[in-house]
């Protein structure tokens, strides 16, 4: 086992940058042009060789807006099931479609893949773009499929700052109350991507930094992009398991 990955627990895929919204907090910056999407069988091998060999505890998919690709998602959370990885979770807006059938459709599939935690981000930068009523059709469906579902909401300065964005981020979490799905406590926007292009005037030096940058010394998480890309290697050139084994920060 290689030193620097001996706490590994995680594994998470950027299923594409692609996005349904262009919300000015998000960290990636624009999504426009982003068509590149993660490899579902090539995802879904990875998740078995690693989970071999390491304790693996929660497999995350995330984007962009992971749900423009359903079946990748479903392909590799069922995988993970199948091992018995204990937590299967999807970050995602919400709002990949209009069509109630399909909406309804894809939780369905979700549950089925195994999918058991679902962090719905709804705040007032994605509600910007992104309609509320589909969002909300989602969030039932899912919930009657049976998948817990979390709300992940963004904050501004911190969840006490009393912002506008915050404001505005309180009146989209009552529109979920009647569906009784609990609030975390989200996240708090940091200065990066479009963040630090459109909301640089709530930045100062003493604003923290990414809080998911990794140890390159104590990886815990191997987080994939969506052309294949972790540690220093490609899983579309080289196995996952050779570049874990030959990986030095």
């Amino acid at each position: 086992m290689n030193e620097y990955l001996k706490n590994l627990n995680k594994i998470e895929f950027v299923i594409t940058l692609a996005c349904t919204g262009k919300c000015r907090h998000c960290q990636n910056g624009d999504p426009d042009n982003c068509s590149e999407h993660i490899d579902a069988d090539i995802a879904a091998d990875t998740v078995r060789k690693v989970c071999e060999r390491y304790p693996i505890r929660t497999v995350m998919t995330f984007g962009g807006e992971p749900l423009l690709y359903p079946e990748t998602v479903c392909t590799i959370h069922k995988t993970a099931s199948e091992i018995g990885v204990e937590r299967r979770q999807l970050i995602t807006n919400g709002y990949f479609s209009r069509d109630p059938e399909r909406i309804a459709k894809v939780a369905q599939d979700l549950a089925a893949s195994g999918v058991n935690d679902l962090l719905l981000s709804v705040d007032a930068f994605h509600q910007e773009y992104i309609p509320l009523e589909p969002v909300l059709h989602f969030a039932e469906c899912a919930i009657n499929a049976g998948i817990p579902v979390r709300l992940q909401p963004a904050w501004l300065v911190s969840t006490e700052d009393d912002n506008p964005y915050n404001i505005r981020t309180k009146e989209v979490l009552r529109a979920f109350e009647h569906l009784n799905i609990p609030a975390g406590t989200g996240d708090v926007i940091f200065p990066s991507g479009n963040a630090l292009k459109y909301l640089k005037e709530y930045f100062d030096e003493n604003t923290a930094t990414s809080p998911y940058e990794e140890d390159p010394r104590d990886i815990r998480t191997l987080s994939f992009s969506p052309n294949g890309g972790i540690l220093n290697g490609n899983v579309y050139k080289t196995d996952i398991l050779e570049i874990m084994e030959t990986y030095q920060p």
